[in-house]
């Protein structure tokens, strides 16, 4: 069975077609929609067509070998690729991963051992994929886009400037850690600190005042003495 609801798109480049065949009907029975490509060249036209979920790759192809079309592949894709190749000296391999593969198996294979493994690099691709597509931060009823810069508190939108923005990111990433004005100042305006209290004071009351509007019975942001802020 597939590991995920939506269908998973695998590319199969090898140009034997009795192993292409084979490939092809494990893919089907598990669930996943398989594309054959039978040289470098057609495997190039299908990953610049349209995105795939893994790549199974020979490396001896006619015309373009497999290196090139990993080269080619790596240039603007991400997609998790398993090398499947009688090449199976060392160096190769080594060659292979080095270059951008995700994984190397060497024929003759185990069909259970390479259908393993593709549900694991599918299922690791999947929660990098969630990870990815979340880009949030939230901490008390707070929610910050770190895509967007939007910031919803308790279901409202607060309006902050690049600066306060900057500020709540930096506390949000790290709720536990204690930040001395000197940490703030570096890390958002980017420039030494030069014990300008009164700008990292300002922008701070700012902040703090346009969180309380939204929720005016929290309190987001302490002041430890001597020491500096952190989300309370």
């Amino acid at each position: 069975v597939a590991l995920m609801e939506k269908q998973v798109h695998i590319l199969i480049v090898e140009d034997d077609n009795d192993i292409s065949g084979l490939l092809c009907n494990m893919m089907k029975k598990s669930g996943y929609v398989p594309q054959p490509a039978f040289s470098g060249t057609e495997a190039i036209l299908y990953v610049e067509k349209k995105k795939w979920d893994m790549v199974l790759l020979d490396l001896m192809l006619p015309g373009m070998d497999g290196e090139e079309v990993l080269r080619k592949i790596r240039e603007h894709h991400h997609v998790p690729v398993l090398i499947i190749s009688a090449k199976g000296e060392q160096q190769t391999k080594i060659n292979g991963l080095r270059a951008g593969a995700d994984d190397f198996i060497t024929k003759p294979f185990d069909i259970e051992e390479v259908m393993a493994r593709i549900d694991a690099h599918l299922r690791r691709s999947s929660t990098m994929k969630r990870i990815e597509e979340k880009n949030q931060l939230t901490y008390r009823g707070i929610t910050v886009d770190t895509d967007t810069k939007i910031v919803i508190v308790n279901d409202l939108k607060v309006i902050l400037t690049a600066r306060e923005y900057a500020i709540l990111e930096l506390l949000i990433s790290y709720p536990q850690k204690i930040f001395s004005k000197a940490n703030v100042f570096e890390a958002v305006w980017g420039d030494d600190y030069l014990r300008d209290e009164n700008t990292v004071n300002v922008h701070m009351s700012n902040l703090r005042s346009k969180l309380a509007k939204a929720s005016p019975n929290e309190e987001y942001i302490e002041t430890i003495w001597g020491m500096g802020y952190r989300l309370k």
